[in-house]
């Protein structure tokens, strides 16, 4: 196979939202689909080849129907060996500098998730593979504290959930995400965390004690209101109410929370933003903030494919909205402009937001965490101190 037919296969071209729609030829995007039985569940729509590898492997009937045969995707959980725990960022637009990840890839099958092109440099596909085929990082607590105790280790906050949901289901078994918890409170160290979980109601006890020492907040993700949406988009994640019970139930035990509007489609849930701000300042949230649809890398397609199958007919319309917010690209990865757009539309979409702050009393104060506290774990063979 040559590298030219192997791109190909791996990255079949998409067929513009400017062009006209025809028959399924025009959209290799649904050729390419796997069978609604074997990926039930789930979010994407196909799983090809990552990017760095040599091959693509497709499917296709040998004239023996033996694609019939083929099993459903289900969860498999293997580990992660990392000898590090804490992974450093310098991005200039991002409020942190560091951040836990205690599992790679992510079972909620969120079809627009930006973390998906990480799983190609394990060999997989950030498509089904990534909700499929996920890595837990049971050492991760004990890592920590290694890191933690280091003499150099300068503390400022740490975020988790900025990259895979640290409540995704298999928290509930694994109990990773309590455990690097337990180390943090232990060590009066901050922690921001972000999820579309009601699961972190779990950890409220140890979240409670922080907050009362200014060391946690927590932000939800809500995406829709419309439970259709919700599960087409976000399969296995909460569904909306239940996110803003766990709003309601984390403001009520003191920590700060925050309701994130993310991302916003244009199109598809941007009619929604005033919505959910009013029902997570119902539920107790003093803060708020949104981020527009993101499609880096293999994103781009595997959104192409997910809206082709269930809004084939706002296809043109979201894609040439979002050009116009992405200096007519589908995806501009420039430093303060990536998280919100530019152009009418991302300015349209950034006021009605803050409008609805104000109406709502959202953002009037912003929750600081502090690093007062921390001290340092002790390591083993130090010697204790006599006074």
């Amino acid at each position: 196979m040559s590298p030219a037919s192997s791109h190909a296969l791996k990255h079949p071209p998409v067929t513009a939202p400017s062009e006209p729609a025809g028959a399924d030829s025009d959209f290799p995007e649904l050729a390419i689909a796997i069978d609604k039985q074997r990926r039930r569940g789930r979010g994407a729509q196909s799983n090809a080849s990552g990017r760095f590898e040599a091959e693509a492997r497709v499917a296709f009937d040998d004239g023996w129907q033996s694609l019939e045969e083929l099993p459903p995707f289900k969860t498999s959980v293997g580990l992660d060996t990392s000898r590090k725990v804490i992974t450093r960022n310098e991005s200039p637009d991002i409020g942190f500098d560091r951040s836990i990840n205690p599992y790679r890839g992510c079972e909620h099958g969120c079809v627009y998730c930006f973390a998906r092109p990480t799983h190609a440099y394990l060999g997989l596909s950030p498509g089904l593979d990534f909700e499929s085929k996920l890595f837990a990082k049971p050492e991760a607590p004990a890592l920590l504290e290694k890191e933690l105790a280091a003499t150099g280790y300068e503390p400022r906050m740490i975020a988790i959930g900025t990259n895979t949901d640290p409540y995704q289901p298999i928290e509930r078994e694994r109990k990773i995400m309590r455990g690097i918890l337990e180390v943090l409170e232990r060590a009066g160290h901050p922690v921001g965390i972000v999820t579309k979980s009601a699961l972190v109601v779990r950890d409220i006890d140890i979240l409670a004690r922080m907050a009362k020492r200014n060391l946690a907040k927590v932000a939800i993700s809500v995406t829709s209101l419309d439970p259709k949406l919700a599960r087409t988009m976000e399969p296995r994640a909460a569904t909306p109410p239940k996110r803003l019970e766990a709003l309601k139930r984390l403001s009520e035990a003191g920590i700060p929370t925050t309701v994130m509007v993310a991302p916003v489609i244009p199109a598809l849930n941007d009619s929604e933003i005033e919505r959910i701000l009013d029902a997570a300042a119902h539920a107790g949230v003093k803060e708020a903030s949104y981020v527009l649809l993101r499609l880096p890398l293999e994103v781009r397609d595997l959104f192409r494919e997910w809206l082709m199958a269930n809004y084939p007919d706002r296809y043109r319309h979201v894609f040439t909205l979002i050009r116009d917010m992405r200096g007519g690209r589908d995806y501009d990865a420039k430093w303060g402009e990536r998280m919100k757009g530019t152009g009418p539309m991302a300015w349209t979409i950034g006021r009605r937001f803050e409008i609805a702050c104000d109406r709502l009393g959202l953002n009037k104060r912003r929750s600081k965490l502090t690093t007062d506290h921390f001290a340092r774990p002790k390591r083993n063979g130090d010697q204790l101190s006599l006074f």
